[in-house]
């Protein structure tokens, strides 16, 4: 509760924290349009293999022309400015930087990042979720033992949901489950790049003068992103996913103490501690009353009769048993709120939430029947879905996790709603991002496996 202070005593006694940006899509900008204000931060760098899309986020989000350019980060250090660049190693690798926040989405970049950044002794906010949940707990260890924070992205929903799970541990409660709302129904599984319009009912005239990407809104709908995220919440809270994966149940926010709970208590859930993503439709398409399409949501329950009392006593919305209560944020505002992380980990040393464990995996599931030779698309595309699944599930069945799935080759057949496993996939194995998950899961790789 105290970071503005600390960042304005930084700022008094030492100048603002400087900053690297790698990637200037939306959640670069919406963090670029914060900091433009901010004499606390001083964005030395953003790099991005297109340029030109970084000299247009800048302009966009408000900051003066005079103060960013084509200049080398030893200059924009210097003079107080802000470079554009296209080399992500340079901007890792630099002396005038202490932060980097690595934005691109994808994963394999974001490992080499990582990696990169860790090595050189800076601290590393993973924007990229999709790399966190493919080897974030080897990232995390790597970072502990340099000496550096690495940490999840705040103002995302993985970030917003641990900090709900920390406040419930950190006060005495038990975590029954955790989570966001999301827009789903189950056809949604099947969409396509070609499809997802329809599905989202944007017009023409919308997707003609918008920045609309389809295999990235694919990926929210057909629940990949949603495993994402819920894989990453699991690792950095050590909660479990189902055994079947994401159920995305129809909550209400009025209902989360009665549903979030375990079947036991009457909810819809196999046990205590688990993530879980609830739907913001109603399974004929039709709106779901106070809803939580845009927020995230914790449950819990008491652990003594005096504290079930108080819940009834301070007006807590609990299931009717009057044990299990719940919270929720009913908005996350993404990169806007990213300076959180930037300030936590330069001024105090915490991540805004980092894996603890490996507990979630995201595989990769075919949508469709696939053949021997295919060329699969990875995240959001036409060929597989990612599915969350418990980390030993996912090792026992030689899953291929979905951040490695984009330009995986067949080498035999899959059909519909079938697990791609590393077997049936050709992968370059020089690929770096392929080296550490491979380490990783023979790390967690069960004794005797």
């Amino acid at each position: 509760m105290n970071l503005h202070s600390l960042l304005q005593k930084r700022h008094e006694a030492a100048g603002p924290i400087r900053v690297g940006v790698i990637g200037a899509g939306k959640f670069a900008s919406m963090f670029l349009t914060q900091a433009v204000n901010m004499p606390e931060l001083h964005i030395v760098a953003i790099a991005d293999i297109a340029p030109t899309r970084a000299f247009e986020a800048l302009e966009r989000t408000g900051w003066p022309r005079e103060r960013y350019g084509s200049m080398s980060i030893g200059e924009a250090a210097k003079s107080g400015r802000t470079a554009v660049i296209d080399d992500s190693a340079a901007l890792v690798s630099s002396d005038h930087i202490e932060v980097v926040l690595e934005v691109t989405g994808n994963p394999l970049v974001g490992v080499t990042h990582a990696i990169g950044a860790i090595d050189n002794g800076k601290h590393i906010i993973m924007v990229n979720v999709e790399a966190d949940c493919l080897v974030g707990p080897l990232l995390r260890q790597r970072a502990d033992r340099a000496g550096v924070v690495y940490s999840m992205a705040y103002g995302d929903q993985p970030a917003l949901i641990a900090e709900m799970v920390d406040w419930c541990r950190t006060v005495g409660y038990e975590v029954t489950a955790a989570g966001k709302g999301t827009k789903y129904l189950p056809e949604y599984r099947y969409s396509t790049p070609d499809t997802v319009w329809d599905y989202y009912g944007f017009t023409e005239d919308q997707l003609a003068h918008g920045d609309f990407n389809p295999k990235m809104f694919n990926s929210f709908l057909d629940g990949t992103k949603s495993a994402i995220e819920m894989a990453a919440v699991s690792n950095a809270c050590g909660l479990v996913p189902a055994a079947e994966g994401l159920q995305f149940p129809v909550v209400s926010v009025d209902e989360l103490s009665d549903q979030m709970v375990p079947r036991s208590a009457g909810g819809t859930l196999e046990g205590p501690g688990m993530v879980e993503v609830i739907s913001s439709l109603n399974r004929d398409g039709s709106e779901v009353e106070r809803d939580l399409r845009w927020g995230v949501y914790v449950t819990f329950r008491a652990q003594t009769e005096y504290a079930r009392s108080c819940f009834s006593e301070y007006g807590v919305r609990t299931d009717k048993s009057g044990w299990y209560g719940s919270l929720y944020r009913p908005y996350h505002m993404i990169g806007m709120e990213l300076g959180v992380s930037v300030a936590s980990a330069v001024l105090r040393g915490e991540a805004t939430g980092a894996p603890v464990g490996f507990s979630g995996d995201v595989v990769t599931m075919a949508k469709r029947d696939l053949r021997a030779g295919e060329t699969l698309d990875g995240e959001g595309g036409y060929c597989v879905t990612g599915t969350l699944a418990p980390a030993s599930v996912s090792l026992a069945q030689k899953a291929l996790p979905m951040g490695l799935s984009h330009n995986a080759k067949l080498v035999r057949n899959v059909a519909k709603d079938h697990v791609v496993t590393w077997d049936d996939v050709e992968l370059p194995e020089d690929t770096l991002a392929v080296q550490v998950r491979r380490e990783m899961e023979a790390q967690y790789q069960p004794v005797g496996a």
